[in-house]
């Protein structure tokens, strides 16, 4: 199955079990002053979640499109992209564990055809200082689950990713962790923002036995390595609790909240770790390498950016966003320079996002047909923008080059951004690309002469 028959697959499963097929919310979120993108699918139904009624029903589904630039210098590696479709289905006050741990298992293995053999999953070990006990009810149904599949159910306690990394699972199927298994908003319990919902979580990897564990990542692989080995495929919130000044309280009804990436569904659908070569993306690596004429295998790390920079940047033009400093446009702006950048390394010297925005609308004409709708105008504005960094490009590089012997400053790293227009983050990572070190103290250097600017357009 391709990318887009999983995601109607999904949808297609979903509505069969009751839910209610909902569109996607635009990536900037409509009344969330505390994010800038919609990074989850769970974020545009948040006060559904809190318990306010939906207008569609208790049982939802979407396929989500978000944004979350956190890992954007991760970029590159196999797996990581700043866009990605999430595919969500929600229980409000309805169905909890049972019912949608076995959905989702039956999904994974009879709608997409996955191998029982190459699933593990984590659970959640318990908060006893939070008064949260330890999952054993969504370890028993896995447990159930893997039985009569024939297979091996062994379970392990890891807590932290750091101490998983020394112990390892023993090839256990389920493993316990600690904040890996907890999901708010916040990150973990401690964090969590008071009034918010959150809960423990269970996740489903999938095994890639062919790639070898790095002991960069430490001397063991488990469900939660980075090595690539083992790559989530979704997780099942069970938001039982809000937050409060003094601590947890149940929520007034039981919620799940089930996100799904489908790159990586996809992915291990065709057996690859690579999330590039599926079909949501290997189209656009294709035209970058007719128009560079060069190999996805030898510009790997280049056509990785590109690919998912300009099509997080057409989404962001459809759904109305415009390149700026400030923010959501800042990080467009980012997108499409760091684009621009490695597009440069190809040897695509000249105006050739128009050439791309065709592939990505191409892509989604079935599903998010918005895409090709606005395809002129996309092609528009990211044109613009490309056009305004290749003229300085050539010279901020050069000057960049130019702090080899000394290293760069602050002050120096403003200069590239205020009269050649690099994003400050893509000075610093340039400057690492060359060897070239950059002042410890950069960052409160830069912001004072921005301060400086600042104040000086107010007066």
């Amino acid at each position: 199955m391709d990318a887009d028959q999983i995601r109607s697959a999904f949808l297609e499963y979903m509505a069969e079990q009751g839910h209610t097929v909902i569109p996607r919310a635009p990536l900037i979120p409509k009344d969330d002053p505390t994010t800038l993108f919609t990074g989850s699918g769970m974020q545009p139904l948040l006060p559904y979640l809190l318990g306010q009624d939906h207008p569609d029903g208790r049982r939802l589904t979407d396929s989500q499109t978000c944004l979350r630039v956190q890992d954007i210098e991760e970029v590159g590696d196999s797996r990581h992209t700043t866009f990605f479709e999430m595919l969500g289905c929600w229980s409000l006050g309805d169905y909890f564990k049972d019912v949608q741990i076995r959905q989702f298992w039956t999904f994974l293995t009879e709608r997409v055809g996955l191998s029982p053999e190459r699933i593990y999953v984590s659970c959640f070990i318990g908060d006893p200082a939070h008064g949260i006990p330890k999952d054993t009810e969504s370890a028993g149904i896995w447990t159930e689950l893997f039985t009569a599949a024939g297979i091996s159910s062994d379970q392990v306690e890891l807590g932290s990713e750091e101490n998983a990394a020394l112990q390892g699972t023993g090839g256990a199927r389920i493993a316990f962790y600690g904040k890996k298994n907890w999901w708010c908003r916040g990150g973990t319990a401690e964090d969590m923002p008071v009034g918010e919902p959150g809960g423990p979580d269970t996740e489903v990897f999938y095994l890639f036995p062919d790639i070898e564990h790095d002991p960069a990542y430490g001397p063991h692989c488990h469900q939660n390595c980075d090595c690539g080995r083992f790559i989530e495929l979704g997780n099942s919130v069970f938001m039982e609790y809000r937050r409060t000044e003094t601590g947890f309280e149940p929520l007034p009804r039981r919620n799940v909240d089930y996100g799904g990436g489908l790159a990586r569904i996809a992915a291990a659908a065709i057996n690859t770790g690579d999330v590039f070569r599926i079909g949501l993306l290997w189209p656009i690596v294709e035209k970058l390498e007719e128009l560079s004429g060069k190999r996805y295998e030898d510009e790997t790390r280049a056509m990785r950016v590109i690919a998912d920079h300009l099509r997080g940047a057409t989404f962001l033009a459809v759904d109305g966003v415009r390149p700026s400093n400030k923010a959501q446009g800042y990080v467009m702006r980012r997108l499409i320079r760091r684009a621009t950048r490695y597009a440069f390394d190809l040897g695509l010297e000249e105006n050739f996002f128009p050439q791309i925005v065709p592939t990505i609308s191409g892509i989604y004409t079935h599903h998010f047909p918005e895409v090709s709708e606005h395809a002129d105008s996309v092609i528009d504005v990211l044109s613009k923008e490309e056009q305004a960094f290749r003229r300085t490009l050539r010279k901020g590089i050069k000057q960049l080059k130019g702090h080899r012997a000394t290293g760069v400053t602050g002050a120096e790293l403003f200069v590239l951004y205020d009269t050649y227009g690099f994003p400050v983050e893509l000075s610093t990572e340039e400057a690492r690309r060359n060897g070239i070190a950059v002042s410890e103290t950069w960052r409160e250097e830069f912001d004072v002469h921005m301060e400086a600017q600042r104040a000086r357009s107010r007066a």
